[in-house]
C-alpha cells in the first residue's frame, strides 16, 4: 500500500501555473517575473498563500482547469491557517490525503493484492493486532487518515448514524485518529519518510484539523454542482464506511 506524502507542491502542472498567472496577473498571457518566482520554493509558498487564489478556487464556476494537487493545497492551507496550524507540510499532507481519497479505492485499506481491501475501522484495528512492524506503521497511518477524512468531510453523516443507529460518534473518530497518528509518529519509519513531525501535529491538533475540514466541506457543498464536481467529495463517497 502507498504511503501518502506531503508532495502536492511538487506536482503542479502547466495548467496550474497558467491558473496562478491568470488570477494574480490578469490581462497578460505570461508574467516572466511571476513564473520565475514560482520556481523558487520559498517564493512559491508565499505566492500560494495569496488570498486571491483561495477565492478564485472557491468561487470559480464551471470546470476549473487545475490539478487536484493545487486545488486541495490552496484550500486546505487556507483553512488550516485560520485554525492556527501554520506548518505548510501539514497542509500539504492533508491536501494530498484529500486528493488520494477522492479516488474511492484509496479510502479502503489494501494490505496485499491477495486479499480484499478492508473497508471498516474495526477490520483495520483487527488487522493491526497481527501485523508485522512495517505493516503496523502503514495501518496506523491509514487509520489516522481514514478517521480524519470521514470526520472532516462527513461530520453530519457520522452524527446522524450515531444518533439513529448507534454507530461511533465524532469523539470516537477523533480519539482513534489522534492515537493512530501518535503511534505512527513514534514509529521508526515515520523518520524514514520524514513524516514524524506531520503525524505529531495531526495527533496534537486532530480536533482543529477536523473542524477546519468541516468548514471547508460546508463551503464546497454549499456551492453545489456548478462549482467543481470532483471537489464535491460527497458525490464520490455517497456511503462512506465507518
Amino acid at each position: 500500500m502507498k504511503v501518502i506524502r506531503p508532495n502536492c507542491r511538487v506536482q503542479f502542472t502547466a495548467e496550474d501555473i497558467a491558473f496562478v498567472l491568470q488570477v494574480l496577473s490578469p490581462g497578460t498571457d505570461t508574467n516572466p517575473a511571476l513564473v520565475s518566482l514560482l520556481t523558487d520554493e520559498d517564493s512559491r509558498d508565499h505566492i500560494l498563500d495569496d488570498e486571491r487564489l483561495y477565492q478564485a478556487l472557491l468561487q470559480g464556476t464551471g470546470c476549473l482547469r487545475v490539478s487536484s494537487h493545487l486545488y486541495f493545497y490552496v484550500l486546505v492551507r487556507h483553512v488550516l491557517r485560520k485554525a492556527g496550524i501554520e506548518d505548510r507540510r501539514v497542509a500539504d499532507y492533508v491536501a494530498e490525503l484529500l486528493a488520494e481519497f477522492s479516488r474511492l479505492e484509496r479510502i479502503h485499506l489494501q494490505l496485499t493484492a491477495d486479499f480484499n481491501p478492508l473497508e471498516y475501522l474495526f477490520e483495520m484495528l483487527a488487522a493491526l493486532q497481527q501485523a508485522d512492524e512495517r505493516t503496523c506503521f502503514l495501518i496506523s497511518a491509514h487509520i489516522g487518515n481514514h478517521s480524519l477524512f470521514l470526520s472532516g468531510v462527513f461530520p453530519e453523516r457520522i452524527r446522524h448514524r450515531a444518533e439513529m443507529k448507534g454507530f461511533p460518534d465524532l469523539s470516537y473518530y477523533e480519539g482513534l485518529g489522534r492515537s493512530s497518528y501518535r503511534v505512527a509518529s513514534d514509529h521508526r519509519l515515520a523518520q524514514r519518510y520524514e513524516l514524524a513531525p506531520v503525524f505529531s501535529t495531526l495527533s496534537e491538533c486532530f480536533h482543529e484539523t477536523r473542524q477546519a475540514l468541516n468548514n471547508l466541506a460546508d463551503r464546497l457543498f454549499h456551492l453545489g454542482d456548478s462549482h467543481r464536481s470532483d471537489a464535491l467529495l460527497v458525490k464520490a463517497f455517497a456511503k462512506p464506511k465507518t
